[in-house]
């Protein structure tokens, strides 16, 4: 085959609507990060804010590396679990001794410090690229066992194959992130046929152990931002100020920007230095919302709607079942952080710190989704149905050659 037809092929089976969305949705993201930290920016001098500039390095690594991803048969890096799944534990565990936490909560292990810059820490959150692992490595578990996969003794393999990283998760204090595992988990079990009497039983089992959960899994604050939610009378009128003020900006935010928005870089909330904190990271959904009104806000909703039914179409077109329980997977992911960050901004669920995926900064995220898009661009590219290739041999003897 010609330069000139490898060329033609790789670009016929580049799945480019799905990349050009999430390029575009990072880029969108981007200016709205700067729009919540241009003060900052200002400040010190800069165009950029340090976290408008981690944010455009690791979306930038993330897209080149998405892009070779893509390029490798996502059946080979099935094969790779063992390396995969190894390497992930260990950054994981590694967090125990030497993880740190982030301002006021000096007690979680979230974070390791890869260098200092100027004297600005650059840090790496291992669950973000611990997720992409175990999408790999609950991916060749299934595939192992897909023939005889309703089986108690395989369903109980699988279920502690999930506890390992989510238990670990939650000892390092990263809530939010053992929540998107538990939703990648129990969406790659549903769509590989994992029978409904086990899940009937697993919500049972939680159900039973919510009060254990409770007194014993969840520290003070948890509970604190759970009840100012669910139950708010049932906490004192300062506490329930503390711990519902982060939601409630953020809310005010939302509503302030009505239908149209009050213009980029024109938020008064977002433009404040007492605003909404961390609108930059968790709470940049209010930026959207406030900045760009209800219009904004709903155009980005419908973007990340087409990017999850693109993941989900480009799994179902999959000949094998690792490159639909990838995708899918990777559509969980993405899905479940949204909707959980999404609902958080809007005081529907507690604070739990989680990211938007491709608009909150941060470096790891950004890097790390880049990732599993790779991964499914993958997909999309070995599922391709290639046309018959035009080839001419000559010289070639035969029985049935002319004389």
């Amino acid at each position: 085959m010609s330069n000139r037809s490898t060329i033609k092929y790789a670009l016929k089976e580049t799945d480019f609507i799905l990349f050009l969305l999430c390029v575009f949705t990072t880029a969108f993201g981007v200016l709205m990060v700067h729009s919540a930290t241009r003060n900052d920016a200002i400040s010190d001098g800069l165009l950029f804010s340090r976290d408008c500039l981690v944010m455009i390095a690791a979306a930038s690594v993330g897209i080149i590396a998405c892009i070779i991803i893509s390029f490798l048969d996502y059946d080979s890096i099935v094969r790779l679990w063992p390396v995969a799944g190894g390497v992930c534990l260990l950054l994981l565990l590694i967090l125990f001794p030497l993880g740190e936490g982030a301002p006021g909560r000096e007690d979680a292990r979230c974070w390791l410090r890869v260098i200092d810059i100027g004297g600005v820490a650059i840090r790496f959150q291992p669950s973000e690229l611990a997720k992409v692992g175990f999408l790999v490595t609950f991916t060749a578990h299934i595939e192992a066992i897909k023939d005889n996969i309703n089986s108690i003794k395989n369903v109980l393999l699988l279920l502690i194959h999930a506890i390992v990283p989510i238990g670990v998760v939650i000892l390092t204090g990263d809530l939010g992130s053992a929540m998107v595992f538990a939703f990648i988990f129990v969406g790659m079990m549903f769509v590989s046929g994992v029978q409904l009497r086990y899940f009937a039983v697993a919500i049972g089992g939680v159900i039973a152990f919510v009060p254990l959960i409770w007194t014993k899994f969840l520290a003070s604050f948890h509970k604190y931002r759970i009840l100012a939610i669910y139950y708010p009378s049932s906490l004192s009128e300062d506490v329930y100020e503390k711990f519902i003020y982060q939601q409630q900006r953020g809310l005010n935010a939302i509503g302030s920007g009505q239908f149209w928005g009050d213009g980029l870089f024109k938020g008064t909330y977002t433009q404040s230095a007492t605003g909404v904190p961390v609108n930059e990271s968790d709470m940049v959904f209010t930026v959207v919302g406030e900045e760009l009104g209800f219009i904004g806000a709903a155009g980005f909703l419908a973007v990340m709607v087409f990017i999850i039914v693109k993941i989900v179409s480009v799994g179902k077109r999959s000949v094998n079942l690792s490159g639909s329980l990838l995708c899918f997977g990777t559509a969980f992911m993405i899905g479940s952080q949204t909707i959980i960050n999404i609902g958080m901004c809007l005081k529907l669920f507690p604070c739990i710190g989680i990211t938007l995926p491709f608009l909150s900064a941060g470096g790891s995220s950004n890097l790390c989704i880049y990732f599993a898009i790779g991964i499914v661009m993958s997909v999309y590219r070995y599922n391709c149905n290639r046309e018959p290739v035009n080839f001419r041999l000559t010289h070639l003897s035969t029985p049935f050659s002319e004389a």
